[in-house]
C-alpha cells in the first residue's frame, strides 16, 4: 500500500509542470529584468529574479532561485533556442489581450 502511494505521489509531481503566465507576455524577450516570477522568459535577463528556468518542456519561466528546481523546472540559466518564435508568440498574446 505504501509503495502505491509513493508511485502515485511521484506520478502527480511529474505532471505538475509549470507553465509561463500569459499576463506577462509583454515582458518576454525584453531583456530589461521586468518579468515577474511565473512569467515567460527567453533568458535570465528577462527576469526580475535573474533566473529563467526551463520548465522541463522547453519553455522558460521566471523563477526564484530557491524554486528553480521545483515542479519539473531545470534550474536557472535557461536560454531559449527558439527565442524568436517565443517572442513572436508572446507579441501575438499581447495583441490578443490588448495590454
Amino acid at each position: 500500500m505504501v509503495r502505491i502511494a509513493v508511485v502515485l505521489a511521484f506520478a502527480v509531481s511529474v505532471l505538475a509542470t509549470v507553465t509561463p503566465n500569459n499576463a506577462g507576455a509583454k515582458n518576454v524577450g525584453s531583456g530589461d529584468a521586468a518579468q515577474f516570477i511565473t512569467g515567460g522568459c527567453v533568458n535570465n535577463a528577462d527576469c526580475s529574479s535573474a533566473c529563467c528556468a526551463n520548465n522541463g518542456q522547453g519553455a522558460g519561466v521566471c523563477s526564484a532561485e530557491a524554486a528553480a528546481l521545483q515542479n519539473g523546472k531545470e534550474g536557472c540559466g535557461f536560454v531559449d533556442p527558439n527565442a524568436a518564435q517565443t517572442i513572436a508568440a508572446a507579441k501575438a498574446q499581447v495583441a490578443k489581450q490588448g495590454f
